[in-house]
């Protein structure tokens, strides 16, 4: 039998969702012939720019930025867009005073792993327009992660993979090369509850939480320690592969709170990154927290707002919860002093 494509499995939508997600759909695949060629392309390198986090801009961030563009201001239904790659959202030229959708994306997730030819993605999600009729401004996009009606991301890897919720679940489709189609290939995917593989950059120890220290210590001690069982640890600094690997075999994900900035403490971006892959956990049986609050709860107060982000595996993200709301279990530094995260003790 041949495996539905996204149109026909979209068939039975309002044309409202539809066509956005089509849309997108249409944009992430021209995006994954542009990185499949890699330097042949002339998008590879820095754009000599940066975007309002004052990061560096890649080349291919801005040309992935524009081709999303450009499809959703063919979309009647899309009123507006947000883009990580810009200060304040854009009101679609055509559509912006008819619109009933909202859409924001992160163009490019990831783009540091260009270079190296490591997996990259699209992270987007669609919330209702609350205005209808006027044109929407920035505080129309602050809404909490549970409004949205759709979400999902394209990673760019060995093969080119839809991840899509519309609120009923969590569906894979593949794009075939050389039909364009994106075909479903997994359907209702679940994250087991337990999982012994966890993600995080180690290099920050120093600066996490005591709750997220006494976490990973915990792990890191394997079968000798407090969980009886060994641990394995991975980071490929991309949130898309990060969850995407999740959705594939499991794990859990951690982005904690970092001590080093108190004014700007956190990394990933709500609306743009941890919201949706929120939606994606929840609907696919895991958890996604701050640490303290369910990330699908928070109402964001400005549109590029930054939040510590521990997703994945129910059981592991349930643990790090009470690790954070046990402030009298929470261990300090000494836990390290004879078994560092990476130094076995001399004998």
């Amino acid at each position: 039998m041949t495996p539905i494509d996204l149109s026909a499995w979209l068939a039975g939508e309002s044309s409202v969702l539809a066509e956005p997600l089509l849309a997108i759909a249409a944009a992430c695949a021209e995006i994954s012939a542009v990185t499949r060629l890699g330097p042949l392309a002339g998008l590879h390198g820095a754009a000599d720019s940066h975007h309002t986090h004052g990061e560096a801009q890649q080349k291919l961030d801005l040309g992935a930025d524009a081709k999303l563009a450009e499809a959703l201001a063919r979309c009647p239904s899309v009123a507006g867009w947000a883009s990580e790659e810009h200060e304040h959202p854009v009101v679609s030229p055509e559509h912006g005073d008819r619109g009933e959708l909202l859409v924001v994306f992160d163009p490019l997730d990831g783009s540091s792993n260009v270079e190296a030819n490591l997996s990259v993605g699209t992270i987007f999600s669609l919330l209702r327009h609350p205005l209808r009729g006027a044109a929407p401004g920035e505080a129309a996009f602050l809404q909490p992660g549970r409004r949205q009606l759709a979400a999902g991301y394209v990673i760019y890897g060995p093969a080119t993979v839809l991840v899509l919720s519309i609120g009923r679940g969590v569906q894979m489709f593949t794009l075939d090369p050389t039909s364009g189609r994106w075909l479903l290939v997994r359907e209702a995917v679940t994250v087991p509850a337990a999982t012994a593989e966890f993600a995080i950059n180690c290099s920050n120890q120093r600066h996490w939480e005591k709750p997220v220290q006494r976490y990973v210590a915990e792990c890191i001690s394997g079968a000798t320690g407090p969980r009886t069982r060994d641990f394995n640890m991975r980071w490929l600094a991309c949130l898309v592969a990060e969850v995407h690997r999740i959705l594939a075999r499991g794990g859990v994900f951690l982005y904690p709170r970092d001590a080093r900035l108190p004014l700007k403490p956190d990394r990933l971006r709500l609306m743009y990154e941890a919201a949706p892959m929120a939606l994606l956990m929840e609907q696919a049986g895991a958890g996604a927290v701050t640490g303290t609050q369910a990330l699908l709860d928070i109402v964001p107060d400005v549109l590029h707002q930054r939040v510590p982000v521990i997703l994945g595996a129910r059981e592991e993200v349930d643990r790090i919860v009470r690790y954070h709301a046990e402030p009298s279990e929470n261990v300090s530094w000494q836990l390290f002093r004879t078994r560092s995260l990476f130094v076995q003790p001399l004998a």
